[in-house]
């Protein structure tokens, strides 16, 4: 198998496979409301629909510069505030993060295991680092839904 097939694997397993820790992103989310997602618990966390936006933003810009696209990440590090609280807003959020998944497989389904040494210019991060970077993030914040769930 070569290296980006087990990568992806591992990308796919932390979104809705079975993950070595146990908890993915579908099923933390899956019966979380509007609501629930929206509440701000403590004035000093994110609210769940910011962490899960934040984390699309973030798929995002990586996918892009490992496509070779030179890519800024804004001053508010894509934390913004939810302007729609309904249950239609939050469903977009979960749709557009599964379609960022797809987006991911898709790429690798074409990624050539040389690429992983390519170096991004504006931080010479090789895209190896960048990709188990987007992955280490992706559960970093994992941890703090679920912990945020508890709190709930």
């Amino acid at each position: 198998m070569s290296e980006s097939k087990r990568v992806s694997n591992l990308y796919q397993s932390i979104y809705n496979g079975d993950p070595w820790l146990e908890v993915t992103l579908a099923s933390t989310l899956k019966n979380v409301s509007a609501e629930q997602a929206y509440r701000k618990i403590n004035p000093n966390l994110n609210t769940i629909w910011e962490i899960v936006n934040h984390l699309i933003q973030w798929r995002r810009n990586i996918l892009k510069r490992v496509q070779g696209e030179t890519v800024t990440a804004p001053d508010h590090n894509y934390f913004v505030p939810i302007l729609d609280p309904s249950e239609a807003a939050w469903e977009q959020s979960l749709q557009s993060l599964s379609k960022s998944q797809e987006s991911w497989n898709a790429f690798f389904d074409d990624f050539d295991d040389a690429d992983f040494a390519k170096i991004y210019a504006n931080n010479n991060h090789t895209y190896y680092e960048h990709i188990h970077g987007i992955i280490q993030h992706d559960v970093y914040h994992l941890g703090q839904i679920v912990i945020l769930k508890k709190l709930l």
